[in-house]
């Protein structure tokens, strides 16, 4: 299988080293990430400054492609400019911290898959629970697992995987659990703080609130130690709502 890789933390970051290690025993990848850290910069990209693409060596070898942009900048330049081809799949991660529920819109992670799966192509979103992680292992093969099977099976064009893995080792996993989306949320505020000059600055802060109270949902899942495996994809419409909408004769408005 021909695998693109990217991530939002960054060419450098531990994950998207491990996860081309493990990658690598079941296809051919290649890596093209953001130069520095994008985190929850969601689906943004950059239209009003060149982006440059510098080939990047880790521990003296080549390891992939680092773009001064963000993830979706990342793919779309994998795949048209580098690449030159539709990859099998595209995997974003893995990330240091989860993406479940409402952080699904912020992560800058999903939003590298979700512009593949634009482009057609399939891709998961993988993603550690946690910030300082101790396993990537259970992750990796995680990821192995999933490719192997999208590979086998397919997956409907425009619909990605998240993926979310608690931060333990395989032993204490209690397996993988097909999700939805969460409705948990950020309770979050812009801190007002004073630099050492005796200028105001905001640095935001809150806490997530947790919601879901059942293995069907993302958030839930993982906090029960299973890993969480939803298809998302980039249709928002409301759909209930537009069927009660039909009833209203918005079209006689204007």
């Amino acid at each position: 299988m021909k695998i693109l890789i990217s991530n939002d933390d960054g060419i450098d970051s531990l994950g998207i080293f491990h996860l081309c290690n493990a990658l690598k025993e079941v296809g051919e990848v290649t890596v093209v990430a953001p130069l520095s850290e994008q985190s929850a910069v969601g689906h943004a990209i950059t239209m009003m400054h060149p982006l440059r693409v510098i080939k990047f060596y880790k521990d003296g070898n080549f390891f992939g492609y680092a773009v001064d942009g963000t993830p979706a900048d990342c793919v779309k330049m994998g795949v048209r400019n580098i690449l030159g081809f539709l990859p099998d799949i595209v995997v974003s991660g893995i990330n240091h911290g989860s993406n479940t529920a409402t952080s699904v819109i912020y992560s800058g992670t999903v939003s590298a898959a979700r512009e593949a799966a634009i482009m057609d192509i399939p891709a998961i979103a993988i993603s550690v629970t946690s910030h300082s992680v101790s396993n990537f292992d259970t992750a990796c093969e995680t990821a192995k697992k999933l490719v192997q099977l999208i590979g086998e099976k397919g997956l409907k064009k425009g619909t990605l995987l998240n993926v979310n893995v608690p931060d333990l080792p395989a032993s204490e996993i209690k397996g993988m659990q097909l999700t939805k989306q969460g409705k948990s949320k950020w309770d979050d505020v812009y801190e007002k703080r004073v630099d050492p000059y005796g200028k105001e600055y905001f640095w935001l802060t809150g806490d997530f609130v947790e919601t879901d109270d059942n293995l069907t949902l993302d958030q839930f899942a993982v906090k029960q130690k299973y890993v969480s495996v939803t298809p998302i994809h980039f249709d928002l419409t409301d759909h209930e709502t537009y069927a009660q909408m039909s009833e209203w004769d918005i079209e006689t408005l204007l």
